[in-house]
């Protein structure tokens, strides 16, 4: 009889590999059979679970799968635009929460894909194509109206490209985007937020919602995190997505409408010619052990 489950990792001990854009160690999990940690130059980048996909072990993940659970009926298949692969820790989550999906993943880094796809192989009819390109240049040639959700993870080290913060990427996004599709980007900064003020200002120019989703330290500016930034013309679900935060391990707080002027501040829209990548981390800020 033929084995229905997932073939396990080919080693059962930390693969350690030069890759494109850095040195990436897969780490097992000692207390979950088949789960794997990526990291990238000793940065957190993805976690896998073979055995069950919808486990999700990074708070800011979580808060994106928040985002796909509450943007269509449970179960229904949507069309997914993930920039920024890694592990493709959500595509795996989506595959299994909404059978039926098709998912475009894009990724820079050749040789991280090919650790991924040998350690971490994605299972039979996944749904799930993925893409060895920049991000921004596959955006700008993605089929116009395609996407229900386009997802940007992208991290050159710790730190969001540049290319991918301004105004003209934002409206390559929103052509990609069918009208009610949502804008979802992993950001990462710390008070007094130029960075996010920046992003709020350049996605407000194309989009008429805006909503941030963190955790309250974050929020308050004690401490440097993840900051998910949504971005959409149809009004956002934003007390759904509060319930499901606010009931997360780590609970996280969902700010949108005026709370957002804070955040915004002065700031202006960011075009292509003053782009700056995001800021360098604090020591430690993302690290691991």
């Amino acid at each position: 009889m033929e084995n229905d489950r997932h073939p396990a990792p080919a080693e059962a001990i930390p693969v350690a590999r030069a890759v494109d854009h850095g040195f990436a160690r897969l780490l097992p999990d000692v207390d979950r059979e088949r789960a794997m940690l990526l990291t990238v130059d000793g940065a957190p980048q993805s976690y896998v679970d073979l055995d069950d996909p919808t486990y999700l072990e990074f708070e800011y993940t979580r808060r994106i799968a928040h985002l796909l659970d509450s943007c269509a009926p449970a179960g229904a298949p949507l069309d997914l635009l993930h920039l920024g692969g890694g592990a493709l820790t959500l595509p795996r989550y989506a595959a299994a929460t909404r059978p039926g999906s098709r998912q475009d993943v894009v990724e820079a880094d050749r040789g991280l894909l090919e650790l991924v796809a040998e350690q971490l192989p994605l299972p039979a009819g996944s749904g799930i194509t993925v893409h060895t390109a920049d991000a921004r240049a596959h955006v700008e040639a993605a089929p116009a109206d395609s996407a229900d959700v386009l997802v940007a993870d992208v991290f050159g080290g710790s730190r969001v490209p540049a290319h991918l913060t301004s105004v003209e990427f934002a409206r390559a996004a929103e052509r990609v985007l069918r009208p009610r599709g949502v804008y979802a980007a992993n950001l990462a900064d710390g008070a007094p937020f130029g960075f996010l003020g920046s992003q709020l200002a350049t996605f407000g120019t194309v989009f008429g919602e805006l909503a941030l989703i963190a955790e309250p330290a974050v929020l308050r500016g004690r401490r440097f995190g993840n900051v998910l930034l949504l971005a959409s013309h149809a009004p956002l679900d934003t007390a759904a997505l509060a319930r499901r935060t606010a009931a997360d391990v780590f609970p996280a707080r969902v700010e949108h409408g005026p709370a957002l002027v804070r955040f915004a501040g002065d700031a202006r829209p960011v075009r292509d010619a003053e782009a700056r990548d995001s800021p360098e981390p604090p020591a430690g800020a993302f690290g691991i052990g």
